[in-house]
């Protein structure tokens, strides 16, 4: 019942024709940026943060929330009609989207992709509204001690799950924690890695770390497709919905995928991308048709689709009641809502209930306005696709910069977002992850005070951090986080020698 009375006074917040306008906003601006390629949920909260300075936390955390799921509903439309991903949690969306578009079925593939988005994303605030309460309860165990072991274990797991190499992820992660040291050391007052400038004595903001990243990144990735030529739409169809024998072979796989998109969304640094992937492979090993997968198989479409979308909700989880971002996205939402005067954890259930069930009541609202828009405005939406990148970058280039002078009024911050753009390119080139390196600026300030507080509780003593069995258990987990890749390639091989032997 105090679940039930928190979410019906949430909804009456996200109910006002203010909030109404800012759902709609937030999710069809959200569908449009995650439909660009290249652009995605990350960059669109990032262009978007200097609006939100003006407005209270809770509108603020609704529009940038819209920008976020809308862009997972979004990101499909490009996936399917020119095989080129919106971001990467629309990938597995290229597998069969575009084979079923290349097959005469595009409307069916752009229906089942906002279907399956629909159902993915309101089962999974059920979800939300399910477990934040509890999650916030036990979060209030946490101590010093506790918050900087979980601040160490949220940065291990991100880092451990980066693709490709956990090393590169373990450097992205030490980078953004020599960032977060730039300034005035709050406890001795003296000035840390500032150069002797003068600018620098208040630290690196990181919403312009995170702005020089994700949007100037994007565009200095961008240069070569404003060169090439793009891929042609198709803008015209007939009517956009499914069959019954469509619904029929999707509604399960549908209802399997959002359990597991939400629980993946759920861990810090796993991300929608992991999601749709896994949901993807598991509907494919569950098939009894599995070489119909990469044709046009329409379950291989609606699965990851489910899953990404449950996995941007589940990112809210960690969050809202820890304090801990859950993705890069919401590691920008949590900056946002700093800079507001708002922390993100356990007791914001307890000290701003309307910020916290205000956003979880918008979700629900917010799914099925975007419903709406994506199935009978797929075919209007769809044509943002023709926009030429010679004019899409200059504006998000603009953008970037008016956002970045709009948070302290500096030019020194301008060097600052170039700076930070063009490491963004790099290490994308070198594929060195950026997500580790944002959650670290995001905590390493909290991080450090966390652990000086633990150790001046305990007289000096690092006892303090072995000493209660929660602290035991992140510690546990943070062994098992890191030693995970190198488990999971012994236990792939030795499977491969038991098959090969058989053979």
């Amino acid at each position: 019942m105090e679940v039930l009375n928190h979410l019906f006074a949430g909804l009456a917040i996200a109910v006002q024709p203010y909030h109404l306008l800012l759902i709609t906003f937030g999710g069809v601006l959200g569908t449009i940026v995650g439909m660009l390629p290249g652009l995605g949920p990350a960059t669109g909260v990032a262009v978007l943060l200097p609006i939100t300075f003006s407005m209270s936390p809770t509108a603020a955390l609704i529009t940038m929330a819209g920008v976020y799921y809308g862009a997972m509903f979004g990101g499909s439309r490009s996936s399917i009609l020119i095989n080129t991903p919106g971001d990467g949690a629309a990938l597995a969306a290229t597998f069969d989207g575009y084979p079923m578009a290349m097959n005469g079925k595009a409307e069916s593939a752009l229906a089942i992709s906002a279907i399956a988005s629909f159902i993915g994303g309101l089962i999974s605030v059920v979800f939300l509204i399910m477990l934040a309460t509890p999650v916030a309860k036990f979060a209030l165990k946490f101590g010093p001690a506790e918050y900087f072991l979980l601040m160490v274990t949220a940065l291990s797991m991100t880092a451990s799950m980066s693709k490709g190499n956990m090393v590169k992820g373990f450097i992205s992660t030490i980078f953004g924690l020599m960032i977060a040291t730039v300034g005035i050391d709050a406890q001795s007052g003296i000035s840390r890695f500032t150069f002797g400038v003068l600018e620098l004595q208040t630290g690196i903001d990181f919403l312009v770390v995170i702005i020089g990243l994700y949007a100037l990144g994007e565009v200095f990735k961008a240069f070569k497709a404003i060169k090439e030529g793009k891929k042609v739409p198709q803008t015209k169809f007939g009517k956009i919905w499914i069959t019954k024998e469509e619904w029929k072979k999707t509604w399960l796989p549908i209802l399997r995928s959002t359990p597991l998109g939400f629980i993946v969304g759920a861990l810090p640094g796993a991300g929608g991308t992991m999601a749709s992937l896994m949901a993807y492979n598991n509907e494919k090993q569950l098939s009894k048709d599995s070489d119909a997968f990469g044709k046009g198989e329409i379950v291989g479409l609606a699965a990851p689709e489910a899953a990404n979308n449950a996995a941007s909700v589940g990112a809210f989880i960690p969050m809202l009641t820890l304090g801990i971002p859950g993705s890069g996205t919401t590691a920008i939402m949590m900056g946002a809502l700093l800079m507001l005067g708002i922390q993100p954890g356990p007791l914001l259930f307890t000290q701003h209930p309307d910020v916290a069930w205000g956003l979880i009541a918008s979700m629900i609202i917010g799914n099925f306005i975007l419903a709406i828009v994506n199935i009978p405005m797929a075919g209007l939406l769809v044509r943002v696709l023709a926009v030429p990148p010679k004019i899409l970058y200059p504006l998000v280039l603009g953008l970037a910069f008016v956002g970045t002078y709009a948070i302290s009024n500096s030019i020194v911050d301008f060097y600052i977002l170039i700076i930070f753009g063009i490491l963004g390119y790099f290490m994308e080139k070198i594929k060195i992850p950026t997500a580790p390196m944002i959650l670290a600026v995001i905590v390493g300030g909290t991080m450090e005070q966390s652990f000086r507080q633990a150790t001046r509780i305990a007289d000096g003593s690092l006892g303090i951090f072995v000493e209660s069995p929660l602290a035991k258990a992140l510690i546990l987990i943070t062994i098992i986080s890191v030693a995970y890749p190198a488990i999971k390639k012994i236990v792939s091989k030795l499977f491969k020698k038991t098959g090969s032997a058989q053979a």
